[in-house]
């Protein structure tokens, strides 16, 4: 029999974003392999895919759920990244109680260095290539 998770039995849980769910997490010591398996294109080949957290590398954050607004940002993020050089650390934070730690109550959410950028809206590429030199 499955066990109910709280009221709503985990109906509000961990969303699935692209075609799997992989989520690019910071790193807590843990060095649990992150491959989903997937077939979709998103991940590398053999479905591992373990991004290491940088220390000495700021940390750009993109909160949300997995809607289409949410892959958006995640999307323009990435071409913005390809743009300006992957110098910076990309975290997708999924789980709402960590987007919400961070006021946001509208995603899609942009936090670069911890600090909210913008939420409820997808920035374009060039906006968050701004925001990146800036930093």
């Amino acid at each position: 029999m499955s066990e109910k998770k709280g009221l709503f039995g985990g109906l509000f849980g961990k969303k699935k974003s692209g075609c799997c769910d992989i989520q690019i997490v910071e790193d807590t010591g843990d060095s649990a392999d992150t491959g989903c398996g997937c077939e979709g294109g998103c991940c590398p080949a053999g479905g591992e895919s373990k991004e290491e957290i940088d220390p000495d590398l700021p940390t750009i954050k993109i909160l949300g759920t997995g809607c289409k607004n949410c892959s958006a940002l995640e999307q323009n993020v990435r071409l913005a990244l390809n743009q300006t050089g992957p110098r910076f650390n990309l975290i997708k934070v999924t789980d709402l109680g960590e987007i919400a730690s961070y006021g946001v109550m509208s995603v899609p959410g942009l936090v670069v260095e911890n600090e909210v950028i913008s939420y409820g809206k997808v920035l374009k590429p060039l906006e968050i290539i701004n925001i990146l030199q800036n930093i």
